[in-house]
């Protein structure tokens, strides 16, 4: 992975692919209302990355990771969570009792926005080099965490039964405290492996754009 630290053209090409990965992952869906659920952040994010890229730019290993999360919520979106064949692969191969993808997924919600609100806390706060900053980003992560499963829940009280894809339980009754546990360790294991090739694409950024 390049180290280089002002984004060039690949912001655009990784918006290019995951406009079009949307609209394929939105051609016959398992099922419709838990597509538009699932992909909701990334529609919402490619518009608003592109308009703040010129004015506030993110680091390369940021928009490498938001890409590679839209891509797990666009292939949940289209086959449903339960429903995903690369978790029906490894239920398999480990001989499993349940699809996990959607494990992987609440792992990746950790992850993910614990590099974005470490990189938004590192430039826009007086935190950058506290000892405070990765407490706070493993708590937003479990804040992000809940407050999508309380996302779950008001969906399922609206909805009732058609919510059931969107919440993938798979009929387990302890799932919305697993999904908060692996957020919690996909945020903790972010700061383990990436905190420092993330500040040194953060002093370089800062440095080559003067912003602080």
């Amino acid at each position: 992975m390049a180290d280089s630290s002002v984004p060039g053209r690949e912001p655009l090409i990784l918006f290019a692919i995951a406009g079009v990965l949307l609209v394929v992952s939105g051609i016959g869906p398992v099922d419709r209302l838990t597509w538009v659920l699932e992909i909701a952040p990334v529609a919402i994010g490619i518009p608003l990355l592109i308009a703040t890229r010129g004015l506030w730019p993110l680091t390369p290993l940021l928009y490498r990771l938001l890409f590679f999360h839209a891509c797990i919520l666009m292939l949940g979106g289209h086959y449903t969570y339960a429903e995903v064949p690369v978790g029906f692969w490894v239920q398999d191969w480990l001989d499993l009792s349940r699809n996990h993808y959607d494990r992987l997924g609440h792992f990746v919600q950790g992850f993910v926005p614990a590099i974005l609100m470490r990189e938004i806390l590192w430039r826009a706060s007086p935190l950058r080099g506290s000892r405070w900053l990765p407490f706070l980003t493993v708590c937003f992560a479990l804040a992000f965490s809940a407050f999508y499963e309380f996302i779950e829940w008001w969906g399922a009280l609206i909805m009732g039964e058609a919510a059931d894809a969107f919440l993938a339980t798979q009929g387990d009754v302890w799932d919305t405290q697993w999904d908060m546990f692996l957020a919690m360790c996909g945020a903790i294991a972010a700061l383990v492996l990436l905190t420092r090739m993330h500040d040194r694409q953060l002093t370089r950024l800062t440095q080559e754009t003067g912003q602080a």
